[in-house]
């Protein structure tokens, strides 16, 4: 990058054919998860979501492991009472779910504690066979954070959830695949190039304003009822229709060629639909 780029701890950031990877990059320690590498992940998310060259993210760690949770090297310490002023539960601004492009978590190894709830705020998890993947916060005395208690039941219903979360359990990749907390489990060498192949068919087929506009009402959707959604496709999809992609992205598929999309997430984004006032008769 360019001299005047703040210095990414603890994380690498590479970019390519319109695909975003990031690293952890404490192999060392399995990834554990330190505030630099918390600050460093924002910086990068935040550059994703801006940079019109990045059509999709693909979230990762290096070595054998995704992330083993938060760093307890510092025993008693990691979890005493913070100033509560500057203490958030969720501690990556943008979270990957602000981000308007897809972000894929590929997790290679273990991911447990944080490193798993923080894959729970990614668009799409693939978890290796081998990997071992927990919210274990109960097992050392603290409680999920990373919104868990948000994303979890929605990702695998409220009774996995309730199980995961109050146990503390862990299960290897197969089930977490089979009880839907991710999309697939594959041998560990796979799971990368498998979460590249995903953001590389994004970056060549979707459209980049169409990819955005969906992922942000998709994570409104839970706070919406079903006529708030229909109101808020609708005033979207006037947005969408008429505009260059839309007539694109017809006429490419009868000539049976690749789509060329210039639409931006971020000088094309949308007046986003307000919520009706509940006491109001909107």
């Amino acid at each position: 990058g360019s001299m005047d780029e703040p210095v990414l701890r603890d994380l690498r950031f590479e970019q390519r054919d319109g695909v975003a990877l990031l690293t952890l990059d404490r192999p060392e320690k399995l990834n554990a998860f330190t505030g630099p590498m918390g600050q460093s992940l924002g910086r990068a998310l935040a550059r994703c979501d801006a940079d019109d060259a990045v059509r999709a993210v693909v979230l990762t760690g290096a070595g054998r492991a995704f992330c083993a949770g938060a760093d307890l090297g510092a025993g008693a310490e990691t979890f005493a009472r913070r100033d509560t002023s500057g203490f958030s539960a969720t501690p990556v601004h943008p979270a990957p779910w602000d981000v308007r492009k897809p972000v894929i978590a590929a997790l290679n190894g273990h991911a447990v504690g944080l490193g798993l709830t923080l894959a729970l705020q990614c668009d799409v998890r693939i978890v290796a066979d081998e990997g071992r993947y927990g919210v274990l916060q109960v097992r050392r005395g603290v409680m999920p954070d990373a919104c868990a208690h948000w994303t979890l039941p929605r990702i695998v219903g409220f009774e996995r959830a309730a199980w995961l979360l109050l146990t503390g359990t862990q299960v290897d990749g197969r089930q977490a695949a089979a009880l839907g907390l991710a999309l697939r489990s594959l041998p560990a060498a796979q799971v990368l190039p498998a979460a590249l192949e995903m953001a590389q068919e994004i970056a060549r087929h979707t459209a980049p304003l169409s990819v955005a506009v969906t992922k942000r009402l998709l994570w409104q959707s839970p706070a919406l009822d079903r006529a708030e959604t229909e109101r808020f496709e609708t005033e979207l999809h006037h947005h969408l229709r008429g505009a260059p992609d839309a007539r694109e992205g017809a006429i490419a598929y009868l000539e049976r060629r690749l789509p060329r999309f210039t639409s931006s997430a971020v000088r094309d984004w949308p007046a986003w639909p307000r919520r009706s006032d509940p006491d109001g008769d909107g």
